[in-house]
């Protein structure tokens, strides 16, 4: 009994404790040691809640809009939503102050979880006037795509029907933003955006 209680103890501990991150995330590379960027998820796909990652915190907290938890009363996430670590994009030169948004296409992902991706496109928003880029991708890992298209000329032909969707969410979601597609990038953009931002060591 006495080693039953121990073991529930101790799970108990795990799962509250990996509901904190031991370090800051956002200090993790844009690329890991197999040369893959990484992408830390706030908002798993298929949910609604407007999660973000709070760096001095260490934490995943719910935004909040007057005083409430943002809760995006819309269709949910299309996909994984998080940002590219080791990224800032400064707004002297046109960036919005925060990480590179990343949007993963592929099953739903825990909050915190840290997975390698590809990046095949850039959807280019206009966001009260400022650029909003949305770097989209796909899992590394072959097992755990459902997307199976490596580049955006593939994506845009085998997949135009999720491009539309995309563009139509990233749109609508937000009834206080006016939101407005500017257009797509490749996946050479892609990378270019997320370049342009990481942190330089």
């Amino acid at each position: 009994m006495k080693s039953l209680l121990f073991s529930l103890s101790l799970g108990f501990l795990f799962v509250f404790s990996s509901c904190k991150p031991s370090k800051d995330l956002s200090k993790l590379p844009a690329k890991n040691e197999s040369g893959n960027y990484q992408a830390v998820i706030e908002i798993p796909a298929g949910t609604n809640k407007k999660i973000e990652y709070h760096k001095e915190k260490k934490e995943f907290l719910i935004d909040q809009r007057d005083g409430k938890d943002r809760i995006i009363n819309f269709l949910p996430y299309p996909g994984n939503y998080g940002f590219i670590p080791s990224t800032f994009s400064n707004p002297k030169l046109g960036g919005d102050g925060d990480a590179a948004d990343v949007l993963v296409l592929g099953e739903s992902l825990k909050t915190g979880s840290v997975i390698e991706i590809i990046p095949i496109a850039v959807l280019k928003l206009i966001d009260e006037k400022e650029l909003d880029y949305k770097i989209i991708a796909i899992p590394a890992e072959l097992k755990d795509r459902i997307i199976i298209s490596e580049n955006y000329q593939n994506f845009n032909s085998d997949y135009p029907e999720v491009i539309k969707i995309l563009e139509s969410w990233f749109t609508y979601y937000d009834k206080s933003q006016v939101l407005e597609v500017e257009g797509w990038g490749d996946e050479t953009e892609a990378v270019m955006e997320i370049e342009k931002w990481s942190s330089k060591p």
